[in-house]
């Protein structure tokens, strides 16, 4: 096992090392890299000895919103105590660097043993919480020689994991630092029993807990009343290339009376520009709304963060992109406000996806002219379109709950 750990630490030296010499080439793989220069020094300034620390770990964007309802809960539960919030992506940790949630927000250094063993010296947490994937050995090995209490949530695991390997050895004596696992399903559960797991609980996914708080809210947006008024909308939200030209094939053919509003996952200007070009009907751009009446144009194009959420409250019909391209966005956020759900083909891995479609609130197209046929049955029919979005809205009441689960479990250790 040393062996092994040795060549982890090596692997994990040469990737660092590789990423640098990328990063000259990639603004992303850059900000990967620039971003952990300052780590140490940002978090021994912003530490004080008196400090009492909760740390979680996301990956990315998506890990940080399953993570939230937990943070929120330890923000309330918890004043005289500060939280640190580490993010591996650029893509999470550029969106939420500024999150008054944490007192601290940083990139997490690679799994070096020599950082790992700095950060736990200078954090000294007394809980960590990773979520969903992100399993570090080495950082793990240092929670567990200080016996501080650290826990995995909204966990799925599956079959062609290492963990689960004849050869996974090295990866599957990381899971035993774990107090806790917080599964997802039964699955989960019986692949980390089959191993020897006991102490793991199925809470469920904290994002249903994250959604339904979201529908709670006051969603009200003046310009989207404006502009939908009392007319058909469909909102597609995180759409790349592929899904805008499924999107726009429809916008420009149908002569039904329906407003549109497409939220793209890509902000660049050129590429916001190359969606309104695309489009024949009367078009703005979020960016470019004046006190003009919106209820003459047929679409709007988001071209900021943070609205997506509240918009999709207005939607007759959602269509959420991703899964003609590099994988499917949050499907659960349109879902709770009870409406259809429509997305592309490659939906594998996402649970809550794999679920709706098997229900029916949500459904696959393949092409163009699937998705026009949906779209048509969708605005013809209001009886089969209430029913799709009830589907949708029950499910995700069913499946609340997680995050009372583990916040009940934090308030036992510490």
């Amino acid at each position: 096992m040393a062996l092994l750990q040795i060549f982890y630490n090596l692997f994990i030296a040469l990737t660092w090392n590789v990423l640098k010499v990328v990063a000259l080439f990639s603004p992303k793989i850059k900000l990967f890299v620039s971003g952990r220069k300052n780590t140490f020094q940002h978090l021994g300034t912003a530490i004080q000895k008196e400090d009492r620390f909760i740390w979680m770990h996301v990956a990315s964007l998506g890990e940080y919103e399953q993570g939230l309802p937990i943070l929120e809960k330890i923000r309330n539960q918890y004043p005289n105590h500060k939280i640190a919030l580490t993010f591996f992506s650029p893509s999470g940790y550029e969106v939420k660097k500024d999150s008054a949630l944490a007192d601290v927000v940083i990139y997490l250094p690679m799994d070096l043993h020599s950082n790992a063993k700095r950060f736990i010296d200078l954090l000294n947490p007394e809980l960590a919480i990773f979520v969903k994937y992100e399993i570090w050995p080495n950082y793990l090995r240092q929670l567990k020689q200080r016996s501080i209490p650290t826990i995995l949530v909204s966990a799925i695991f599956s079959k062609r994991q290492i963990f689960f390997k004849s050869y996974g050895g090295f990866m599957r004596k990381s899971l035993t630092t774990f107090s806790h696992f917080f599964v997802q399903d039964k699955n989960s559960q019986q692949l980390l029993n089959a191993i020897d797991f006991q102490n793991v609980t199925i809470s469920g996914d904290t994002r249903f807990d994250r959604v339904s708080e979201i529908a709670k809210r006051d969603n009200h947006l003046d310009f989207m009343e404006n502009f939908k008024g009392k007319e058909f909308c469909l909102v597609a939200g995180s759409t790349w290339p592929e899904d805008e030209e499924v999107l726009v094939d429809f916008i420009n053919t149908s002569e039904k009376p329906i407003k549109y509003v497409i939220a793209p996952h890509t902000m660049k200007s050129a590429h916001i520009e190359k969606i309104e070009n695309s489009i024949s009907k009367k078009v703005v751009r979020f960016s470019q709304i004046s006190n003009d009446n919106l209820s003459q144009f047929d679409v709007i194009i988001i071209d900021t963060i943070g609205l997506l959420t509240k918009i999709y409250s207005y939607a007759d019909v959602a269509y959420v992109g991703g899964a003609f391209a590099t994988g499917l966005h949050n499907t659960l956020e349109p879902a709770v406000f009870g409406i259809p759900v429509i997305i592309g083909p490659d939906y594998n891995k996402f649970k809550e996806a794999e679920d709706l479609v098997n229900n029916k609130g949500i459904h696959v197209i393949t092409d163009a002219s699937a998705f026009a046929n949906l779209m048509t049955n969708f605005f013809l029919d209001i009886d089969f379109r209430q029913k799709t979005g009830s589907i949708n809205s029950q499910y995700i009441v069913q499946n609340t709950g997680a995050t009372s689960k583990v916040v009940s479990y934090i308030n036992s250790v510490i």
